[in-house]
């Protein structure tokens, strides 16, 4: 294979991995390969010549959006000079706002991919990626008043009831809520 088509086999790749992120966390694993590689510009039968199984695809769309998940917390931290208080407060805002809750495509791989692990979809690569970054993003979140991992909780909670009840007054009230819960520097998480 020449040096343009295997360019070219690397963008087609990377397209689809990029695609099934977002839809997995959008719409669940479920999606089928011929809608996905539809949703990507590219023919079905090209999926197999990139990937083993549609298990091991989950497992790099599940890296792939705990990477830009990352990124938004890194950008954060830039933003606010590398005070970690301020780059958790605004990345909790961001968090807990209408506009994610509204574009999950675009959102938190736990909050929109964790059901489908928890079901065995994916590879043990999934499962294992899952763990670590919910781990890592656990740990970024902790304050000294507040456990990481009850701030993780809370935060994919609201998210999770929020979408569930848009379109009504109560879904901006569990933003609302979670937000003055996790603004609240109690130790009521400590734990």
């Amino acid at each position: 294979m020449g040096r343009r088509s295997q360019a070219q086999a690397q963008q087609n790749r990377e397209r689809v991995v990029d695609t099934a992120s977002r839809l997995f966390r959008e719409q669940g694993t479920e999606v089928s390969v011929a809608d996905l590689m539809k949703a990507a510009g590219l023919t079905h039968g090209g999926f197999y010549k990139q990937f083993a199984s549609k298990e091991a695809l989950i497992g790099e769309a599940t890296a792939h959006a705990f990477d830009e998940n990352a990124r938004l917390r890194a950008t954060a931290l830039e933003r606010h000079a590398g005070d970690h208080d301020a780059a958790q407060r605004a990345f909790i805002d961001a968090y807990l706002s209408t506009g994610h809750r509204d574009n999950a495509g675009d959102g938190c791989p736990v909050a929109g991919l964790a059901v489908d692990i928890a079901r065995g979809h994916g590879d043990t690569e999934a499962r294992r990626v899952f763990t670590e970054q919910v781990g890592d993003t656990a740990a970024w979140l902790a304050t000294a008043d507040q456990d990481g991992i009850a701030r993780l909780c809370t935060m994919i909670g609201a998210l999770v009831l929020a979408r569930a009840t848009a379109g009504s007054p109560l879904s901006e009230d569990i933003l609302a809520a979670a937000r003055a819960v996790l603004a609240d520097t109690g130790n009521q998480f400590a734990p």
